[in-house]
C-alpha cells in the first residue's frame, strides 16, 4: 500500500470514528433534560466512554503524515456521509431521499478529486517562515470574518472551517518535522513547540467559532464550515507545498467539478438530515 492509499484508508477510518462519536453525542443530548448545561453532559460517563473523537483526531493526524492536504481534508466530508445511516439507525428512521442524493453526490465528487490528485510530493512541510506567514494570514482572515453583525452565523462558520483547515496544515508540518530526520535529536524543538502552540490555538479557535456559529441554526453554517475547511487546506497545499493534480488542464477541471459536486452533496446532507433542536451545537462541533 503506497502512502496516498494509506492516507485515504486512515481518513476513512477517521471519518467513521468522528461520525460515530457525533451520533452518540446527539442521542445523549436528545435524551437529556431540556436546558441542561453543557457541563452536566460532559460529566456523563457515556459521553466519553468510547473515546471516538480522540480516535478520529489521532487517525486524522497520522493521515496527514502520509497524504497530501488536497486528499486528506476533502475526505473529512465523509463524516457527514457516514453519520447519515448511523444516525438514522440510532433514531429508528429511514434514510430520506435527499440524504441519499447528498450521499451519492458527495461520494462522486470525492472520487473525482482522488482520481486527479498528484500523489506524494517531495516536500510536505512548511518552512518556519511559511508557517508563520500562513498563521498570520489566517488570523487576518478570521478577524475579517468574525464581525459582530453576523446574525446568520455563516461568516463565523466559514472562519471555523478556515481555522480547522489551517490547523491541519500546521499539524502536517509538525508531524513531518518530528519524523523526517530519524530521531528527536535532529529536530529543532523551538520550531516544533511554536507549531504546537499554533496548532492548539487554531484548533481551540475553530471549536469556539463553531459553537458560536451554530447557535442560530445548524444547516447552512454546518455546510459552510464543512466546505471552508478543505478549501483553506487545499489552497495551502497547492500554493506552498507543491501539491497538484494529474492530467494538466483536464485534471484541474475534473478536480474543480468534483469539488462542486461534493459541495452540493454536503449541502443536501446538511439540509436533509433531521436533528433534535437541543443537540444542534454539540453535533455540529463533533462534525466540524
Amino acid at each position: 500500500m503506497n502512502a496516498t492509499a494509506l492516507a485515504v484508508a486512515l481518513s476513512l477510518a477517521s471519518a467513521v470514528a468522528y461520525a460515530s462519536a457525533a451520533v452518540a453525542q446527539e442521542r445523549i443530548v436528545a435524551r437529556a433534560r431540556p436546558g441542561a448545561p453543557l457541563r452536566a453532559l460532559l460529566g456523563t460517563g457515556v459521553w466519553w466512554a468510547s473515546g471516538l473523537n480522540l480516535t478520529g483526531s489521532l487517525l486524522h493526524v497520522v493521515a496527514l503524515r502520509y497524504g497530501p492536504l488536497t486528499v486528506v481534508q476533502p475526505l473529512g466530508a465523509l463524516t457527514l456521509v457516514v453519520a447519515v445511516p448511523l444516525g438514522a439507525r440510532a433514531a429508528r428512521r429511514r434514510v430520506g431521499e435527499t440524504e441519499w442524493r447528498g450521499t451519492a453526490l458527495t461520494l462522486l465528487g470525492l472520487a473525482a478529486l482522488l482520481l486527479t490528485v498528484s500523489g506524494p510530493v517531495r516536500e510536505r512541510a512548511l518552512s518556519p517562515g511559511s508557517a508563520l506567514a500562513v498563521a498570520g494570514g489566517a488570523v487576518v482572515v478570521l478577524a475579517a470574518l468574525c464581525r459582530p453583525d453576523d446574525a446568520s452565523g455563516l461568516r463565523r462558520a466559514a472562519a471555523s472551517g478556515v481555522a480547522s483547515g489551517v490547523g491541519s496544515a500546521l499539524t502536517q508540518t509538525m508531524t513531518v518535522t518530528l519524523t523526517r530526520h530519524g530521531g528527536p535529536g535532529a529536530v529543532a524543538w523551538g520550531q516544533t513547540a511554536l507549531l504546537g502552540v499554533l496548532v492548539a490555538g487554531f484548533a481551540v479557535g475553530g471549536l469556539l467559532l463553531a459553537q458560536s456559529a451554530y447557535r442560530g441554526g445548524l444547516g447552512a453554517p454546518l455546510a459552510t464550515s464543512t466546505l471552508a475547511n478543505p478549501v483553506a487546506a487545499a489552497c495551502i497545499g497547492l500554493c506552498l507545498l507543491g501539491e497538484g493534480f494529474q492530467g494538466g488542464t483536464l485534471g484541474v477541471l475534473l478536480a474543480g467539478g468534483g469539488a462542486l459536486v461534493a459541495a452540493r452533496g454536503v449541502v443536501l446532507l446538511t439540509r436533509g438530515t433531521p436533528r433534535p433542536a437541543p443537540s444542534g451545537s454539540t453535533v455540529a462541533e463533533a462534525m466540524a
